[in-house]
């Protein structure tokens, strides 16, 4: 661990540069240029309020004390309320068609978590709103699946497919033999 105390000669450093107002950034670098050092900023601070040279009757760095000269000089135009330049342009919404939901051909029999059976089709229904119960399909589950036929094709095939011709797909297989 690092010891805490500077050398003399950097607290004397750091006395002159906060009698010359400089910010506490712009001393750690004047240190650390002079003396080889690697104090931070928040180093310099620290030594500083250990010190009891940090108070609020510290004057201002001269940088900050140059900042109400530059608000003089920049003068924001007054905007009248309900002009143009406060309001924000409006979003332009374009009606959208619902998409066409799909739904299984089976008409479920709405068993809770504790009412399903081990060879249950597990497939949710509800809990869409706030406190509404979720229930299951409860239908016999397809071997292999936690779902029912109807409701293992829906979740696996989101589109259905098209029907191929059977020639067109003897004659690929044909061709690449």
């Amino acid at each position: 661990m690092e010891s805490t105390s500077w050398p003399p000669e950097h607290s004397d450093a750091l006395r002159k540069h906060l009698a010359e107002r400089l910010t506490f950034s712009a001393i750690a670098k004047a240190i650390n240029l002079k003396f080889s050092t690697a104090y931070t900023r928040n180093a310099t601070i620290g030594r500083a309020k250990r010190m009891g040279l940090v108070g609020s009757d510290r004057p201002q760095p001269l940088l900050q004390a140059a900042a109400p000269r530059l608000e003089r000089m920049i003068k924001p135009r007054p905007v009248e309320p309900g002009s143009a330049a406060l309001r924000w342009p409006a979003p332009t919404l374009k009606a959208q068609e619902l998409p066409k939901l799909r739904c299984a051909e089976v008409e479920p029999r709405y068993l809770s978590l504790i009412d399903l059976e081990r060879g249950d089709c597990r497939y949710p229904y509800g809990g869409d709103e706030e406190g509404e119960a979720i229930t299951f399909c409860g239908h016999p589950r397809r071997p292999g699946s936690s779902y029912c036929a109807p409701h293992f094709d829906l979740s696996r095939n989101p589109v259905e497919p098209e029907e191929r011709d059977v020639s067109a797909t003897w004659l690929r297989v044909i061709e690449a033999a």
